[in-house]
């Protein structure tokens, strides 16, 4: 009993030399707001980007067919945190953005790529003769995909879709590279200045779980809304 109360009284002791100490608790909490940020707009022009460069490789045009296979290849084939600082450091070096949007554009760069063949499969898994249908009732090529074949790809490919949303998030950790103070930057930081590596590790764990796991029972109860519509 003596050695369970002594490790708690450690414990406790490192709890508030980590996060009390010095207000350190709320370099993590800005940490946290940097992360979500950077996630949301990511995950939302990557969504864009992922549905441009889909269209651009089912085209029936050559030129769009090779600009989006080069850039799944270049994009898919080379590390996120390469790609993070040639866009921070080289492309937009001279731009005076906020640097969480800058992050934000690079990440949503990134996860296009991933987006674009998760679309890719969706649409070319829709029946053809919808397409057909669509032709049928005067709709054009642009009205059919949008009208009738995008709005069935997109119930089949969310749950691929909320994959690759909870993966970008966990990606952006990568953000101190460029001198954002992220989630895992914060835990860095609170490390360094305490010489305490348990805690601060633990805790970032912790806040990354947390958010992964909402994010999975929120994505989830929206999944299960759209399978309900689907029995209606």
């Amino acid at each position: 009993m003596g050695l369970f109360a002594e490790w708690l009284s450690d414990l406790a002791y490192t709890f508030e030399k980590c996060f009390i100490r010095e207000d350190r608790y709320i370099m993590l909490l800005n940490g946290i707001g940097v992360t979500v940020k950077i996630a949301l707009l990511a995950g939302a022009f990557g969504l864009l980007t992922g549905l441009l460069i889909a269209m651009c490789s089912l085209s029936k045009k050559r030129l769009p067919r090779v600009f989006s296979k080069v850039y799944t290849d270049v994009i898919r084939g080379t590390p996120s945190v390469t790609q993070l600082m040639i866009i921070y450091f080289v492309i937009f070096a001279s731009v005076h953005w906020e640097k969480w949007v800058i992050a934000a554009i690079a990440f949503a760069i990134n996860s296009g790529a991933y987006v674009s063949e998760i679309f890719r499969g969706g649409i070319l898994s829709i029946d053809k003769g919808q397409s057909e249908a669509g032709r049928s009732l005067g709709f054009n090529t642009r009205q059919t995909m949008r009208f009738i074949v995008l709005p069935q790809a997109l119930k089949n490919i969310f749950p691929a879709l909320c994959n690759e949303f909870i993966t970008l998030t966990k990606e952006t950790a990568i953000v101190g590279y460029v001198g954002l103070v992220d989630i895992q930057k914060a835990g860095d930081f609170i490390k360094t200045a305490t010489f305490e590596a348990f805690m601060p590790l633990i805790a970032t764990a912790v806040i990354y779980f947390i958010i992964v796991k909402s994010l999975t029972i929120t994505l989830g109860k929206v999944e299960k809304q759209l399978r309900k519509a689907d029995i209606r």
